[in-house]
C-alpha cells in the first residue's frame, strides 16, 4: 500500500512549525532571563568597562588694579569622596580605622558627629558604593589634612579617597567695580573684562581618564591627571581701588540724595586714556543701589547741554564764529521752524556773547548760531561733528558699547530743525564713555585717545603683552580751537551754570547737561524725567583727568545737574587731586623753606616723629635730651625748642598742644575711653592732668 504523499508533506510541516514555535520560546525564555535575572549584573559590567577622557579647567588668570590689588581671582574647591569597593581596601582595613577616621570627620566637619559617620560610611560599605559623597566645598588646608586621615591615607586604590578640584571664581573687593570687571558663566554671555579677555584668562584645559559606573556616575580611575591644565594668563587693569572707591560712594550718596533712577561715573587720564575709575548703580524694587548693568558703556541716551561744546568747536573749527561775538537770545523764548524753544532763565539773557551764550547753557544761544551758519549745509555741520568721531563707536575691548547716533540729511527722520536740535544734544544719541572721550581730546590739545582698561597680560612674572596707548585720532580739532573750547569750558565753572564748583585749591573746567527724557512709547509726554550730567576735567589749566557723571531720573525737587551730577564730579576731584602727587608741583627745596621769614609752628608729641619731619625740612632742631620719647616744642626765630614732656604711670598726662593720633595713643594705653571735639591740636582736656587714672573712664579732648 502507497503511503499517501499529502499526508507525508503534512506531517513534516507539523514538525517545523513545532521545531520553530520550541525555538520562539528558547529564544523568549532567555531574553526574559537575560533581563530579569542576569541583566543587572551584565549592565554593570558593561559601564564599568565605559571610559573616556573629560576635560579639566584650568586654573583661571587673576585680574589686578593698576597697584597689584586683587580684582577677582579663582580659589580651589575641593569635593571629597571614597570608593567602598577599591581594589586594596580589605575588610580588615576597613574596620580597624573606621572609628578614627569617623573622629577626624566629625572633628573637621560641622553637622555630624563620629556615631552618625560611622553609621553613614557602614551603610556606603554595605552597599558597595564606589562614589560615596563625603564633602563638598572642602577648603584647600581641609583637603590636605583629610590625606593623612587613617583609611584615607592608603590613598586612592587602597583607602578608596577621591579628590576632584573645582576652581570658584572670587572677587576680593566685592561690589567693586563689578560690572566693569564682569563674569564668565556657564550658560551665561560673558561681560566686562572676564568677557573681553575670556581666551587670555581661561587656560587651556587638561584630560582626565573618569570611568562611568552604575547609576550613570563618572569616576575618576587615577589620582593624576593624564594631562595637566595650564594656568590663564594674568589681566592687568587700569582700575585704581582707591578712586573707585570715591567714586562708588560719591555716586551712591548723591543717587540716594535724589532718589535718583541709576547713575554713572567715569575718570580718565587725559595723557594715557587710562580708565582709573567706572562706577554703575541702578536702584532695586527695595530701594537699594546696586551694580547690575554698565550704563557708562552701554547705555546710549540724548546727551542735553553737553553736547554743546562739540557744536561750537565746530563753528569754531569752520571758521565761523569767535568766542567774542554776540548772539541774541532775546527773553529766553525763540520759534525755530514752528517749534518754541526756551531758555532756563524764564525771562532771558538779552544779547551775550558766544562765550557767555555757553557758560549760561543757553539753547536759544546755540541754536541761533548753528541756524546763522548752517542752515543752508546742514550737512557740513554734521560733517564736522562726524569728523571729531562723534558718530563713530570708540571700540573698546569690552562687549556691549551702545550704538552712537548723529542724523544725516539723508535720513527719513531728518527735518529742517533737526541739527539745531542736535546742536543742544537732542535727537542725537552717545554713550557716556563716548562723550568722556571727546571732552578728554579738548584737555588733551585735540588728539583723542581710546579708553583703555588694560595696562598688560602677563604668565605669572613674565610679560605675555604690552596694551599700548591707542591713538583715534592725532587731531579732532586744531590745537588753537581746543584751546578755545577749554576757555568755554572753564567759563562753565567761573561765571556760568557751574559756579558753586569753584575753589581756590584747583581749576576746574566743564560743562553741564540737563536732558528732558524721552519716553520710548510717548516722547516727552507728561510724565516728565531728566538727566543730569557733568562732564570736564581738572586742573583746568594743566588737565591731568578727565571725567564724568550722568545721573538719570533725579526727583523733580532738584533736577539741575550743577546740584546733582556737579557734586560727584567735585568729591571725586577732590580726593583725586589730594592724593596725586603727579598734579602738584615739585615741593619748594629745603634751602626755599629756611629761607622763610618764620619757621613752622609745630605741635607737641613723639620727638622721634617730629626729628624725622624738621630734618627732613632742613629745619634746625635743639632738644634738651635726644632720648625724650614725649616733647613740648617751642618755635623760635630760628630754631624749635624740644623740652621733655613727662608721662607718668596711673595719672593722667597732659596732652594739650599735642596732634590728636600722639593723644589717643597716650591716653587709651593708659586705659581711657578717649572722644574727640573738633580738628587741630589739643586745647583742652575733660579730666585735668595729674589725676589718678580710673580704667575705662571717658577723657574728652577739645581740638583747637
Amino acid at each position: 500500500m502507497k503511503a499517501n504523499p499529502n499526508k507525508e508533506l503534512l506531517n513534516r510541516s507539523y514538525l517545523v512549525y513545532f521545531s520553530l514555535t520550541l525555538l520562539a520560546v528558547a529564544i523568549i525564555g532567555k531574553a526574559l532571563f537575560i533581563q530579569l535575572w542576569e541583566g543587572p549584573e551584565l549592565r554593570e559590567r558593561a559601564e564599568s568597562l565605559t571610559t573616556v577622557f573629560r576635560d579639566i579647567d584650568a586654573v583661571r588668570g587673576n585680574i589686578y588694579a593698576d597697584d597689584g590689588s586683587m580684582l577677582a581671582t579663582s580659589i580651589p574647591i575641593y569635593e571629597a569622596r571614597m570608593d567602598m569597593k577599591a581594589d586594596g581596601l580589605t575588610d580588615e582595613a576597613f574596620k580597624e580605622d573606621l572609628d578614627s577616621l569617623c573622629i577626624k570627620l566629625a572633628e573637621t566637619f560641622e553637622g555630624k558627629d563620629a556615631v552618625e559617620w560611622k553609621r553613614e560610611l557602614l551603610e556606603a560599605r554595605s552597599a558597595g558604593n564606589r562614589y560615596k559623597l563625603i564633602q563638598r566645598k572642602v577648603k584647600y588646608h581641609q583637603m590636605k589634612a583629610m590625606r593623612s586621615f587613617p583609611i584615607f591615607r592608603l590613598g586612592r586604590f587602597k583607602g578608596g579617597f577621591i579628590v576632584l578640584q573645582q576652581n570658584r571664581r572670587e572677587k576680593p573687593f566685592r561690589m567693586l567695580a563689578a560690572r566693569t570687571i564682569g563674569y564668565d558663566r556657564e550658560d551665561m554671555t560673558p561681560v566686562g573684562l572676564e568677557g573681553a579677555y575670556k581666551k587670555e584668562l581661561a587656560g587651556v584645559s587638561g584630560k582626565r581618564l573618569m570611568q562611568k559606573i552604575s547609576g550613570g556616575v563618572w569616576m575618576p580611575i587615577n589620582d593624576e591627571n593624564e594631562i595637566e591644565p595650564q594656568d590663564g594668563f594674568d589681566i592687568h587693569t587700569t582700575i585704581n581701588l582707591n578712586i573707585q572707591d570715591v567714586a562708588e560712594n560719591a555716586l551712591l550718596r548723591q543717587l540716594q540724595l535724589h532718589d535718583a533712577d541709576h547713575g554713572c561715573v567715569i575718570l580718565m587720564e587725559v595723557e594715557t586714556g587710562e580708565i582709573k575709575a567706572i562706577a554703575n548703580l541702578s536702584k532695586d524694587d527695595d530701594g537699594d543701589y546696586w551694580e547690575y548693568y554698565n550704563y557708562a558703556i552701554g547705555e546710549s541716551t540724548e546727551p542735553g547741554s553737553t553736547f554743546k561744546l562739540p557744536s561750537l568747536i565746530t563753528a569754531l573749527e569752520d571758521g565761523y564764529i569767535t568766542l567774542t561775538d554776540s548772539v541774541e537770545t532775546g527773553n529766553g523764548r525763540a520759534e525755530f521752524h514752528g517749534e518754541i524753544m526756551r531758555d532756563s532763565k524764564e525771562d532771558g539773557y538779552g544779547k551775550i556773547s558766544i562765550k557767555e551764550a555757553f557758560a549760561v547753557s543757553s539753547n536759544i544761544g546755540v541754536m541761533r548760531v548753528i541756524e546763522k551758519y548752517y542752515a543752508n549745509e546742514p550737512e557740513k555741520f554734521i560733517k564736522g561733528l562726524k569728523r571729531m568721531k562723534l558718530g563713530d563707536k570708540i571700540g573698546i575691548e569690552i562687549s556691549g558699547e551702545g550704538e552712537p547716533l548723529i542724523k544725516d540729511p539723508s535720513d527719513n527722520s531728518w527735518s529742517l530743525i533737526t541739527p539745531l536740535w542736535t546742536s543742544i544734544g537732542y535727537e542725537v544719541q552717545a554713550t557716556p564713555l563716548q562723550i568722556l572721550t571727546f571732552y578728554n581730546a579738548i584737555a588733551n590739545d585735540g588728539k583723542m585717545i581710546k579708553p583703555k582698561f588694560v595696562r598688560k597680560i602677563t604668565d605669572k612674572s613674565s610679560v605675555v603683552r604690552e596694551q599700548p596707548t591707542e591713538v583715534l585720532s592725532e587731531r579732532i580739532c586744531s590745537e588753537k580751537t581746543a584751546k578755545l573750547g577749554r576757555e568755554l569750558l572753564e567759563s562753565v565753572v567761573t561765571s556760568g551754570t557751574a559756579k558753586n564748583l569753584r575753589n581756590s585749591n584747583y581749576a576746574i573746567a566743564g560743562k553741564t547737561g540737563t536732558a528732558r527724557i524721552a519716553n520710548s512709547n510717548e516722547g516727552y509726554g507728561k510724565k516728565i524725567t531728566y538727566q543730569a550730567s557733568f562732564a570736564g576735567y581738572f586742573p583746568a589749566d594743566n588737565p591731568k583727568y578727565s571725567c564724568i557723571v550722568v545721573v538719570n531720573a533725579p526727583n523733580k525737587s532738584h533736577y539741575y545737574a550743577s546740584h546733582v551730577a556737579g557734586p560727584i564730579f567735585e568729591e571725586i576731584a577732590d580726593k583725586v587731586y589730594a592724593t596725586s602727587i603727579n598734579i602738584h608741583e615739585e615741593l619748594k627745596r629745603q634751602s626755599d623753606i629756611t629761607s622763610l621769614t618764620h619757621i613752622p609752628v609745630s605741635k607737641n608729641g613723639a620727638q622721634a616723629d617730629l626729628f624725622t619731619v624738621f630734618d627732613g625740612l632742613n629745619i634746625p632742631i635743639h632738644s634738651s635730651n635726644p632720648d625724650n620719647k614725649w616733647v613740648v616744642t617751642q618755635t623760635g626765630p630760628d630754631v624749635v625748642k624740644m623740652d621733655r614732656r613727662s608721662v607718668t604711670e596711673n595719672l593722667v598726662p597732659n596732652v594739650k598742644g599735642m596732634s590728636a593720633q600722639d593723644a589717643v595713643f597716650i591716653l587709651e594705653n593708659a586705659g581711657l575711653s578717649v572722644s574727640l571735639r573738633g580738628r587741630g591740636a589739643i586745647r583742652q582736656q575733660s579730666i585735668a592732668p595729674g589725676q589718678r587714672i580710673i580704667k575705662g573712664e571717658r577723657i574728652i579732648l577739645e581740638l583747637s
